[in-house]
């Protein structure tokens, strides 16, 4: 699997965000996205369980990762999330996020968020639009950090 870059200030996986999740993700030999995370207590919607919105920024992040590991820039458009049971913290997850469909403004995908058994917790379908060039190079200035970093 490829790790792919991370940022400095992302809520999910920059490295230097104080409150972030600092989350890894690595493109497949399928062209998906996976990532491995466990929740913390600081991670709680209430006891035990993780927040819905931490469910959701890390669905959000690995669909729209798979842009990245297309080559391809895009923002959140329109994201449906099913909770299919309450994902627990202190538990390995694992994330999977897959294009659906590829279109000249819109990238569509899925992703999953797994427990250990293999029990789908938690899915997504969104739409993520591709930026143009010129807002590319802006957000590629402003991020000034965007590389591997070790696990």
């Amino acid at each position: 699997m490829q790790k792919q870059p991370s940022s400095r200030m992302c809520f999910v996986c920059g490295r230097q965000n104080s409150i972030g999740l600092k989350a890894f993700f690595y493109r497949d030999e399928e062209g998906r996205v996976v990532a491995h995370f466990t929740g913390k207590e600081e991670h709680q919607g209430y006891p035990g369980v993780m927040h819905g919105g931490i469910v959701t920024a890390l669905l959000d992040e690995v669909i729209g990762r798979v842009a990245i590991a297309y080559d391809l820039w895009a923002v959140t458009a329109k994201l449906e999330v099913r909770f299919r049971c309450p994902v627990p913290l202190g538990q390995p997850l694992t994330l999977v996020g897959e294009m659906t469909r590829l279109r000249s403004r819109t990238l569509e995908g899925r992703g999953e968020i797994r427990l250990e058994d293999g029990t789908v917790a938690a899915e997504a379908e969104g739409v993520y639009i591709r930026l143009p060039q010129e807002e590319i190079e802006r957000v590629e200035e402003e991020l000034g950090f965007w590389e591997v970093v070790p696990d």
